[in-house]
């Protein structure tokens, strides 16, 4: 009798669901829609779930047009007061229609198993931010991944940099933060990075001051 061994770390792969911060705009360089379309097809070739902002415009709608046309599955979150700015697509498999942004963000945060972001304006870079910040806090260590498309986030990066510097992020506020420069280096590194986080940290319940 032959066995086959499975390799379960692979079949059981704590990131099932990556929640993507990105623009409701393009951006002016072309690179950024063909990194957001690019990531979506690899997440649904990976079969990892899509979590985002439910827009149909922009970066968010570009990377959930390419999961979908891979035959992926998206969820989109979007509070009730953005439904006609943002267009919300219809056609991804879920829409999570929220009463505020706080509400939005609590599920995101309670959906996804780590947090991807593209580039995009204030709100992209509020929302990953947050995450650091719980993550700072020691409220969860879901991975946290800049995608640093045609070095977007490099002024973030150097502002961390310089708050390392001068002592405002030290000891025990220091956090794990992932950068990625190529859109196929996104999910391995999360993977690795979930391999060495409890189950438990993987599901901390949202900060309080979002209940």
């Amino acid at each position: 009798m032959h066995m086959q061994v499975v390799n379960r770390t692979e079949n059981m792969s704590k990131i099932r669901k990556i929640c993507v911060y990105c623009g409701s705009g393009p951006g002016t360089d072309p690179a950024f829609v063909a990194g957001a379309r690019a990531f979506g097809a690899i997440l649904a070739t990976k079969g990892i779930e899509l979590v985002y902002g439910g827009g149909n415009v922009g970066m968010m709608g570009e990377l959930a047009r390419a999961v979908l046309d891979h035959g992926g599955k998206a969820t989109g979150i979007i509070p009730e007061f953005l439904m006609a700015r943002e267009r919300p697509k219809r056609d991804a498999q879920e829409l999570i229609v929220t009463r505020d942004l706080h509400e939005r963000k609590r599920k995101m945060f309670e959906i996804a198993d780590a947090f991807v972001a593209m580039p995009g304006g204030v709100g992209t870079l509020e929302e990953v931010v947050e995450q650091m910040t719980w993550a700072q806090l020691g409220r969860h260590k879901k991975p946290i991944l800049l995608a640093n498309i045609e070095n977007f986030w490099q002024p973030l990066c150097a502002l961390l940099d310089h708050m390392k510097t001068l002592n405002f992020i030290r000891g025990d506020l220091n956090f794990d933060l992932l950068i990625a420069d190529k859109v196929e280096d996104i999910v391995p590194m999360l993977q690795k990075a979930a391999r060495d986080v409890p189950d438990a940290l993987m599901t901390t319940a949202v900060p309080d001051h979002l209940l």
